[in-house]
């Protein structure tokens, strides 16, 4: 899941249109929402639906 701040953890699956992702810069795979997907861990916004 993508955030600001301090990681959190919860389950939105089912509620809102969660995909997976990867991070063409830094190769990070996560969940997020939203049309400007950012990576959690290195902020680009250089990413691939998986």
């Amino acid at each position: 899941m993508c955030s600001v701040g301090d990681p959190f953890d919860f389950n939105m699956e089912g509620k809102l249109p969660v995909k997976g992702y990867v991070c063409k810069e830094c190769g990070n795979k996560f969940k997020g929402i939203g049309k400007n997907v950012k990576c959690p861990s290195c902020q680009s916004s250089n990413v691939a639906e998986t």
